[in-house]
């Protein structure tokens, strides 16, 4: 009697268990990540001097993607196998993530045209030890798009630096040295899939003089501004390195986003930016809409000095125009010269191809400067009319 009252027992024990567990779900330790990041600074080469700052670069760049609400997996000081492993990690993160993010400090090396990320034990001594010792950016890429049609993927690559195991490698290659090329090839993104370089494919970053190199500086503080979207960051971000390097180093992208990204947690889960509604506005829409105040004010003054001043605002007017205008004809260029090339794998192809689209972009960045001389002079007008600045 007894045993049958305590089976009788357990069975509802049992039964009410299973009924809270449906209806709490799984617990929170297995939900997947929405957003997540491989963060990864090597500094500390066996083979090579070592580099300054990848390991702060990499530890910044990790917290400010942990304040904007990624689950971050950092790797510093990596030989081949920490590598292999961080990068299996992230690659299960990912299966259920709406976006990832990777992003690089260190040694690279471009050679036939393929990138490769090099951990802190390779050595280089022949082209052979470049698939088993490096690490190719094209595999990185092959896994964070791999079964994520429609979800967002970004790499950051500050691994442009001066590299004496690429010169070794070259020396080693004899009359094959040339496909060993300065700084990183530019690649061609999968759809939903962004990728930025420190600096214009084929040259050469910059250490910088602090803890953290130019563009991760930049890239730190950029991130923090939750109210732009990720194509203005880098516009900002590109800024910020011209003017720490004196126009030394532009950094580059290559997208193929189909949307806007945010790095703030808010605009992640799809709620605007606070200040604007729909799309938010670029720089040089801000402009013209001063210019449109400023021009009605203008009208109701008719003194000398503001007759002068009217004069001057429609010349500003007109060269804004004019760089609306020719920047979106040479983002059609962009366009343009990519579909014309195809996916090609000619190594001199690619590199005429990133040489005309890298011509394009220097003209798009030098009005990007012009545009904040322009900003200047809008601003000495308003003081004149003693407008105010919305």
């Amino acid at each position: 009697m007894l045993r049958s009252i305590h089976s009788g027992a357990a069975y509802w024990f049992c039964t009410a268990v299973i009924i809270a567990c449906l209806l709490i779900g799984p617990p929170a330790a297995a939900q997947q990540p929405q957003r997540v990041a491989l963060v990864i600074g090597n500094s500390a080469y066996v083979h090579a001097n070592p580099l300054p700052n990848p390991v702060n670069d990499a530890k910044d760049i990790a917290d400010a993607l942990k304040a904007s609400g990624f689950e971050v997996l950092l790797g510093l000081d990596l030989d081949k196998r920490g590598v292999d492993l961080k990068l299996r990690d992230f690659a299960r993160m990912l299966a259920g993530a709406e976006a990832g993010v990777f992003f690089y400090a260190g040694h690279g090396i471009q050679v036939a045209g393929r990138n490769y990320l090099i951990p802190i034990d390779a050595q280089l001594q022949s082209e052979r030890d470049t698939d088993f010792e490096a690490v190719g950016l094209d595999f990185i890429l092959k896994q964070m798009e791999m079964d994520r049609e429609g979800k967002t993927s970004i790499v950051f690559l500050d691994a442009c630096r001066d590299n004496p195991l690429a010169r070794n490698l070259a020396r080693s290659m004899g009359t094959r040295s040339a496909s060993v090329g300065q700084g990183l090839a530019q690649m061609q993104a999968g759809v939903g899939t962004f990728i930025a370089y420190s600096t214009q494919p084929g040259n050469v970053a910059i250490d910088g003089n602090g803890d953290n190199s130019p563009f991760a500086a930049a890239l730190v503080k950029s991130i923090k501004e939750s109210e732009r979207n990720l194509t203005a960051v880098m516009v900002d971000v590109r800024r910020q390195v011209l003017a720490a390097t004196n126009g030394k180093q532009v950094p580059w992208d290559h997208s193929a986003l189909t949307g806007d990204f945010y790095f703030g947690v808010s605009h992640a889960a799809g709620n605007p930016p606070r200040s604007v509604s729909g799309e938010p506005k670029q720089e040089v829409e801000a402009m013209q809409e001063r210019v449109k105040r400023l021009e009605e004010q203008l009208k109701n003054r008719p003194d000398a000095q503001q007759t002068a001043n009217a004069i001057r605002l429609e010349q500003l007017k007109e060269r804004i125009r004019q760089i609306v205008e020719a920047n979106r004809a040479d983002q059609q260029r962009i366009f343009d010269t990519y579909r014309q090339s195809g996916a090609t794998n000619d190594p001199k192809g690619r590199m005429q191809v990133n040489q005309e689209v890298g011509s394009i972009q220097m003209r798009m960045v030098r009005r990007g400067q012009e545009q904040k001389t322009l900003q200047e002079e809008i601003a000495k007008l308003e003081a004149d009319a003693g407008v105010t600045p919305q």
